[in-house]
């Protein structure tokens, strides 16, 4: 299909050569317009791949006709191009949306290959926005995403589930979503307008849990300063997720399991117990009757737990599903880290159908992370998400270098190399900061100085 392109110059000579060469060079249907109002009727009335607009234009110029078009359609790919070349004026137009800006008299090679990206960025987003429309549709169930067997069952294991009160014990490997599968159930139960409070309990030490999930009283224990309601209070009326649960020692699986079969909790250091109307969704990485076995885990508590059992399927099992889930978390994580939209190369995604995923979803969101931040191109390689392979990037890039200025060259270097070692130990750390440091060998305001330098945000890599 034809690339459709809108140019706009007050010039009646420019826009026939323009419309005569690059409806040849580019394959492409090309629209002519005189001025930036008889532009804004053509885009009300169709869509364009990319508009090439001048911007000393008389009436409405084309930084005028760039914001109005950006207000209306953000993603419009818009080039500029001008005659009156000032580097204020490019950074204006950059800021304010346009894709590219471009000076004349222009090379006509250079001119066609620069419009050639600019419509391949247009492709993208409407990639996009087809994959989007599909996983909201029958590819994607609340948060979760394929179209596999194996994930319909889970799908239709949800639907039933969620209808009801009773507890849930969502099984499966690290990182195959079984809290999304948790969250999927709270948005499909009656108490979806109601609280919904996830605790990762390996993550809490026994006694801070304990406190955590039943609150407690003013004097209760040292720096008990002031009452505090727990999590099954702050969950009343709605759902409380336990994420492995496997981990909780004895003696939380003990007062847990008077909640289940009770639906009343106790603050520690109270003398009253209080009522609690809260539905329990649990999930674990671990075989639970194998712990039972060891005398790890109570029996009479699995049983309670796993009224309604969902097992999650590991990636491998779905292999289907990866390229669609590769490209729903490339574009969710574009956007949450304010980057241009980029797709994964055919090399990558057969890379990606090849893995074991031992870490499943979660191991491939943060590959795929790793490639937003260090691709320097709209297509994500291998390159860019095996960061532990590319020692230095390093000199299979070594021509590519020689033909740059010394300096350009070291900062291109140093910023792979300092964001590909500072990604490695926040993946590690969870993105805490001031664990990542001290596998650095660095004070914190030192690393956070470099992360600023290279736009590095720890929130990204929190799980």
């Amino acid at each position: 299909m034809k690339h459709s392109i809108l140019i706009v110059d007050d010039e009646p000579d420019m826009l026939r050569l323009l419309k005569r060469t690059l409806g040849a060079d580019l394959d492409a249907n090309v629209e002519t317009v005189e001025s930036g109002e008889r532009a804004l009727f053509r885009l009300k009335k169709n869509s364009f791949d990319l508009v090439l607009a001048d911007i000393k234009m008389p009436g409405m110029n084309g930084l005028e006709l760039l914001e109005l078009i950006k207000r209306d359609a953000p993603d419009q790919t818009v080039v500029m191009m001008t005659a009156h070349a000032r580097i204020d004026m490019a950074v204006v137009a950059i800021k304010n949306g346009a894709y590219d800006f471009i000076t004349k008299p222009f090379e006509h090679e250079e001119l066609v290959m620069r419009l050639e990206k600019a419509l391949e960025r247009s492709h993208l987003i409407k990639e996009n926005s087809r994959l989007q429309k599909a996983c909201q549709s029958e590819l994607m169930f609340q948060e979760l995403v394929g179209k596999s067997a194996a994930m319909q069952r889970v799908y239709e294991t949800v639907r039933m589930v969620a209808g009801t009160d009773l507890t849930v014990l969502i099984t499966g490997e690290s990182g195959s979503g079984k809290d999304l599968v948790a969250r999927a159930i709270h948005a499909l139960s009656r108490r979806k307008d109601q609280a919904y409070v996830a605790v990762n309990c390996p993550t809490v030490p026994e006694q801070i849990l304990e406190s955590e999930l039943f609150g407690y009283k003013k004097g209760a224990f040292t720096h008990a300063t002031q009452n505090r309601i727990g999590l099954f209070q702050e969950a009343h009326k709605g759902t409380l997720f336990l994420d492995e649960i496997g981990d909780v020692s004895p003696v939380i699986q003990t007062k847990l399991l008077r909640v289940l079969q009770d639906k009343v909790i106790k603050p520690l250091g109270d003398t009253k117990s209080f009522e609690v109307d809260v539905r329990i969704v649990s999930s674990t990485n671990q075989d639970l009757k194998a712990k039972i076995s060891q005398g790890v885990f109570r029996e009479d508590f699995f049983y309670r737990l796993n009224v309604l059992p969902i097992k999650v399927p590991p990636l491998r099992k779905h292999p289907e599903d990866i390229p669609l889930i590769a490209n729903h978390l490339t574009a969710k994580h574009c956007r949450k880290l304010n980057k241009p939209l980029k797709k994964l190369s055919p090399d990558l995604t057969a890379d990606f159908m090849t893995r074991r995923w031992e870490g499943n979803v979660r191991e491939m969101e943060n590959l795929i992370i790793r490639g937003i931040l260090f691709s320097t191109e709209d297509e994500i390689r291998t390159v860019d998400v095996n960061v532990e392979n590319s020692h230095p990037p390093p000199y299979e890039e070594e021509n590519h270098f020689t033909d740059i200025p010394y300096k350009k060259a070291k900062e291109h270097i140093l910023k792979r190399f300092n964001t590909s070692y500072i990604h490695k130990k926040l993946t590690d750390t969870n993105g805490n900061v001031t664990h990542a440091a001290k596998k650095c060998g660095l004070e914190r305001q030192a690393l956070q100085q470099i992360m600023r330098r290279y736009d590095i945000k720890a929130d990204v890599f929190r799980r």
